[in-house]
């Protein structure tokens, strides 16, 4: 099996998602695939025990593609080994009436892992310069002042909107949260026959929407707006990780791995010290016990 190199994903500079690769598989069968997940994946489940001990980072993975990426089974596979009170996944739909009274920031805000913990964003705060972007009549929900028709909406208003959300990553990152960003990258093919066998077989129909077909028809647009916002907000303390996704076992694979290996740079990231007084006293507390 080829060594994974987490950098060849990491975006550095400017990128052209119609050039960058859907498909991966590392010359490994499945078999190989899944069993190098298991490893990683019980090591991340560890890491995850020290980070909730130490108490003083949190991790916030953001996740995003197209419908029928994989986000949701990537969710699964990737967290298996974690203790379920760790990891706390939040998919955001289209924004309640609560919601549309703050800024469009706030629901993400308030959805934060808190230290020590890990918190997944299936969608995020992104869709608010992507899914907005192809249908901006949907900002108009939003009520923001100056914005009287969609009209209203120009570059001016999208690259203040950009800014927001570098400056919203920059102060989290600050103050302990740790950002992982993967795009899911599809090929429409693929996609297209993700959508058909949600139809032929019964027991996956209640994924299908025939809303599905009208997005798809705005795949180029997206595929733009995506670009657009990887390329601007792709930061050293956010990074975007564009990530294969025609092959399934192969993307899950790539964000663990990717995890795992910016996870273990953080030195400081260890099991708290016991108090003096009673690291002294361990022999007494176990003879205690002994002796019940």
């Amino acid at each position: 099996m080829n060594k994974i190199d987490i950098d060849s994903y990491r975006v550095k500079e400017s990128i052209t998602l119609n050039t960058a690769a859907t498909f991966e598989n590392f010359d490994a069968d499945d078999a190989k695939l899944k069993k190098k997940l298991e490893k990683i994946r019980r090591e991340l489940g560890e890491f995850q025990d020290v980070l909730y001990a130490h108490g003083k980072y949190s991790v916030l993975m953001c996740l995003q593609g197209m419908d029928t990426s994989g986000k949701d089974s990537l969710i699964r596979e990737v967290f298996k080994d974690f203790n379920a009170r760790g990891v706390v996944v939040h998919s955001f739909k289209v924004p309640t009436a609560l919601e549309l009274k703050h800024d469009f920031l706030w629901r993400h805000y308030i959805a934060l892992p808190a230290k020590g913990k890990v918190g997944v964003f299936n969608r995020t705060h992104y869709e608010n310069v992507l899914v907005t972007r192809v249908h901006p009549e949907y900002v108009m929900g939003e009520h923001i002042p100056g914005i009287h028709k969609v009209a209203d909406l120009n570059d001016a208003f999208w690259e203040k909107r950009f800014e927001q959300i570098n400056n919203f990553e920059k102060h989290i990152a600050a103050n302990g949260t740790i950002i992982f960003k993967f795009f899911l990258h599809l090929s429409k093919e693929e996609q297209r026959q993700r959508l058909l066998r949600r139809l032929n077989l019964k027991r996956k129909n209640w994924k299908f929407s025939p809303g599905d077909l009208k997005e798809r028809k705005l795949w180029d647009r997206y595929q733009e707006c995506y670009e657009d916002a990887i390329n601007k907000t792709s930061k050293t303390h956010a990074p975007w990780f564009v990530i294969p996704a025609d092959n399934k076992k192969a993307a899950r694979l790539i964000v663990a791995e990717t995890m795992l290996q910016e996870l273990k740079k953080y030195k400081d990231i260890k099991e708290p010290e016991l108090d003096d007084k009673i690291k002294a006293n361990l022999e007494d507390y176990k003879n205690q016990l002994e002796k019940e």
